[in-house]
């Protein structure tokens, strides 16, 4: 998380090193390590546990499963975390929300699905993790640029 909000407040805000927010960056960070990393490391075990193997239409079901129930709720969850270390009030973090919700989930189903597919078939469970991470540099840097945006 801190890697793509550094990316966002560089190269897409264009902040310089002197505008750059440093506490921002450590939130992104300490969203990463204390909520984003547990919890889809969490379900990514949880996700082979309910539906074992790698094959073609395992990777399908898993896909599914992943992109039409856990990210969903899990990108709400995002939003609503971020608003609320950034210190927006109830309504104004519901109202965020709403503003930014379907225009990251339609960008998560850009990027996400292909990603989890080849995922799901190729890469063993202990470092799928690392491979999404990997791809979440780019994504990390779009949702730091979306939940920070007043």
């Amino acid at each position: 998380m801190g890697a793509g909000d550094v990316i966002a407040q560089q190269l897409v805000e264009q902040r310089g090193l002197h505008g750059h927010q440093g506490p921002r960056t450590l939130k992104m960070m300490a969203i990463g390590f204390c909520f984003v990393g547990p919890v889809v490391g969490s379900w990514y075990r949880i996700l082979d546990w309910l539906i074992p193997g790698n094959t073609k239409v395992v990777a399908v079901k898993k896909v599914i499963l992943d992109q039409g129930c856990f990210a969903p709720c899990f990108l709400g969850c995002f939003l609503a975390v971020t608003g609320a270390t950034n210190g927006l009030s109830v309504q104004d973090n519901w109202s965020k929300i709403q503003q930014d919700y379907m225009d990251a989930l339609i960008t998560n189903y850009c990027i996400w699905p292909p990603v989890q597919i080849a995922n799901f078939y190729f890469v063993p469970l202990q470092h799928r993790l690392a491979v999404v991470q990997c791809v979440a540099i780019v994504w990390n840097c779009y949702l730091s640029w979306k939940a920070n945006r007043m």
